[in-house]
């Protein structure tokens, strides 16, 4: 007699009464609560049945036998460590119940063993049947919780790994273009504070995914303080996955730093205007652009430094594309473009995009 289980791996039983009809008045009993269960008789494949992984095994006492013993004590050894199987035990009134309990549990030490004697009220039997289930049902929350604390610190292992070669990576490229230990130490410090503000900002947004805009006003807000705003962003509003909004607000931070010592914010009057577009021929193009005006006359170096190779290096890996970089004499320019899938987490409707105006206050 076989009664397919549900769904669920924990939710069935498996009852071992090879002694007359037991095994179908037993599955009977439980079917009429909504169990399923599977009962099978001393010759069957016990192996096979095993191998489903039921969630309660029930066993007479007629089933207990030296290879039955055996083949429930291995399934039972084969259980990961947050299983604890119940099994029940029906036995006759005129068993040596001592005796067998200590043998049982000699031989199935990691199984929750629930004796009985026979008769057994339907009531109770079904009663105790139900309240294991939810025990299974408690275990497999353990085994789920076990798991994703395990993904949790694999997910927490690859994430410091990337955080920490970012690090070194700026702390080599900083080292490289600083002319003293104080320069060093001031540069080096504020990099790692601009990638420590992003990082603070996806979490405090809840998960994988900010709002570009989130990502520019937390990176210019330094700089536009006093009720001035010489740095001033505007665009769509669209939602970019972690790595872009950091990979952004990284390069942000260069070219500002940069504007500072050179360029437009050198100088009291000078701007700097940060525009994201989408492509109204192809929705799916997003156009990144930084323009400063209002500096020094602009001269191209005569070596790149770390932020113009940062910029290009991670803004070319995150669009798709190089970047163009232009040192007009009027005001530097840094355009680049690409897939808005490079950076979003899913596709934007054009119904989403709502211009964002700049803060002129």
């Amino acid at each position: 007699m076989n009664i397919i289980p549900t769904e669920s791996e924990l939710d069935w039983v498996l009852v071992l009464a090879p002694f007359r009809k037991d095994a179908e008045y037993i599955a009977a009993s439980l079917r009429e609560q909504k169990v399923a269960v599977k009962g099978v008789k001393a010759d069957d494949n016990l192996l096979q049945h095993l191998a489903l992984s039921p969630g309660i095994i029930v066993v007479t006492h007629e089933a207990l036998t030296s290879e039955v013993v055996a083949a429930i004590a291995e399934h039972l050894a084969e259980q990961p460590d947050w299983s604890e199987v119940p099994v029940f035990i029906l036995l006759e009134r005129t068993a040596a119940v001592a005796r067998i309990r200590n043998q049982l549990r000699a031989s199935w030490p990691d199984a929750r063993l629930l004796f009985y004697t026979r008769p057994i009220a339907p009531l109770e039997f079904v009663n105790a049947i139900h309240s294991n289930m939810l025990v299974r049902l408690r275990q497999r929350q353990v085994r789920d919780s076990i798991e994703r604390e395990r993904e949790l610190r694999l997910e927490l292992n690859h994430r410091v790994k990337n955080i920490l070669a970012s690090v070194t990576s700026i702390f080599h490229m900083t080292r490289r273009g600083a002319a003293s230990v104080d320069e060093l130490t001031i540069d080096f410090t504020t990099r790692l504070q601009a990638l420590s503000n992003v990082h603070t900002a996806v979490f405090e947004a809840g998960g994988e995914e900010i709002s570009l805009s989130a990502v520019m006003d937390l990176t210019v807000a330094p700089y536009n303080s006093d009720g001035m705003s010489r740095i001033n962003v505007r665009g769509p509003a669209i939602i970019v996955n972690r790595e872009a909004g950091t990979t952004i607000a990284l390069c942000l931070h260069e070219l500002i730093t940069n504007a500072i010592k050179y360029g437009a914010l050198s100088e009291p009057g000078g701007q700097v205007e940060v525009i994201w577009t989408i492509s109204e021929a192809d929705s799916s193009e997003i156009c990144l652009v930084w323009a400063e005006a209002g500096g020094p006359p602009v001269l191209e170096p005569t070596r790149q430094g770390y932020g113009t190779r940062y910029v290009r290096s991670a803004l070319g890996s995150l669009f798709g594309s190089v970047p163009e970089i232009a040192f007009a004499p009027d005001g530097f320019r840094c355009r680049v473009r690409g897939p808005l899938s490079q950076l979003a987490p899913r596709q934007q409707s054009e119904s989403r995009f709502h211009t964002r105006t700049p803060d002129n206050s």
